[in-house]
């Protein structure tokens, strides 16, 4: 089930991993002045701003947190409205509710991505954020949603959990908006087991992620002294051992990519190549998408589940916690009301196409987004065509 990076684990890993057993120093924060202190987790964040183009970086225990941090940054609290699609991983709307803000659920267009036309139908005197999701390594449609949000003085937080190394009209994802938050657990782009990053230009956001993730300190404290405490916080640090990892993992990010978009365009050349009728492939919203998966989309459900069925796969519409429909945690929410603010089927347009849409693996190989059938980041470039070979071969059969 990992995602690419899991399976490119070597001496760079290791390396940076025994750097730190020999050091004496797990914590992230240590004494300044002594060499063996080697300092892994401001380096990671250093690193990961310079290559995000971004001035600040904050490394924290997992995606999750990342987003947690990046929502109170922004300054959500209780009562605030935050705009999320239905179609992400349950984390994006449950870490809204777990900082006491409330998720306002949006459509997805046919990039699986925040539909724009939604966005301005949900917005409220309560709205502070808007959190578009880069679902499945393809940006946004961060033109319009930046538009709307200047236009209505909101917020934009990048949830980029799944699009690290993606970029949008030659920026990166999570450069673009206020914040963005990313994921380095076992099926993203790059892994450290679990982790996360929070990145932004703002120093104020920045500064308040900070202190949330680390019980309310002010950042860039280095020792266990104490510093000054901000605002209420929790412990959502990293420790050296899992930042060394990440460290030996960023290395191999530029060659993930382009292996990965090779593999995605042999197959998609294939598949375009053998004329399937009523079918199509997913919107990409940028060439810069991460191409972890090949998102295809039917002209109705019955022929998806068709498709699906014969290639031992489902519909997205049934993939587990990324779909708002299966989210029980979710849906038996009650507020401090009493009252259940979301239901099944609230999101017709979702619904509708998800019900139409299989997603392939080319480089995450996780059942949870549905994407039992495909290949993965070390597939040759024979495995590649005979799987694509093998799609067109079944699914003709089920369409012609």
């Amino acid at each position: 089930m990992p995602g690419p990076g899991a399976y490119l684990v070597g001496d760079a890993e290791r390396k940076e991993v025994e750097d730190v057993l020999s050091s004496g120093y797990l914590s992230r924060y240590g004494k300044v002045g002594d060499k063996r202190f080697k300092q892994k987790v401001v380096t990671l964040e250093n690193r990961f701003a310079s290559i995000m183009g971004t001035e600040y970086a904050l490394v924290v225990n997992g995606g999750t947190g990342a987003i947690m941090a990046s929502l109170v940054g922004l300054g959500v609290g209780p009562g605030v409205e935050v705009l999320v699609p239905g179609y992400t991983f349950v984390a994006s709307i449950t870490a809204v509710i777990a900082v006491g803000g409330i998720p306002i659920l949006t459509e997805i267009d046919k990039s699986l991505t925040m539909d724009p036309d939604d966005i301005e139908k949900k917005i409220s005197n309560r709205t502070r954020v808007i959190m578009p999701v880069h679902m499945l390594g393809n940006p946004g449609n961060l033109t319009k949603i930046m538009e709307i949000a200047k236009k209505h003085k909101l917020l934009v937080l990048e949830d980029c959990c799944q699009s690290l190394g993606a970029s949008y009209q030659g920026k990166m994802t999570g450069s673009i908006g206020d914040i963005g938050a990313f994921s380095l657990n076992i099926n993203k782009t790059i892994t450290s087991g679990d982790g996360g990053v929070v990145i932004t230009n703002n120093k104020e956001f920045y500064e308040r992620a900070f202190g949330f993730h680390d019980q309310g300190h002010k950042p860039l404290r280095m020792g266990v002294e104490i510093g000054k405490r901000s605002l209420i916080g929790i412990n959502l640090r990293m420790n050296e051992l899992t930042a060394a990892f990440a460290l030996g993992q960023l290395t191999r990010l530029d060659e993930i990519l382009k292996t990965l978009r090779q593999k995605k365009k042999l197959f998609k050349d294939i598949i375009k190549n053998g004329s399937i009728k009523n079918m199509e492939f997913r919107k990409i919203n940028d060439p810069g998408e991460c191409a972890t998966l090949l998102t295809v989309i039917f002209k109705d459900g019955k022929t998806a589940e068709k498709a699906a069925s014969a290639l031992n796969s489902k519909t997205v519409s049934k993939s587990g916690w990324h779909v708002y429909n299966n989210m029980e945690q979710l849906l038996n929410y009650v507020n401090s009301d009493g009252k259940k603010l979301y239901r099944k089927h609230m999101l017709p347009r979702t619904d509708d196409i998800l019900s139409r849409t299989i997603n392939l693996s080319i480089g995450v190989v996780d059942p949870g987004l549905g994407a039992d059938f495909g290949v993965n980041i070390l597939s040759a470039k024979e495995e590649v065509k005979n799987r694509a070979n093998e799609f067109v071969k079944i699914v003709r059969s089920i369409v012609d």
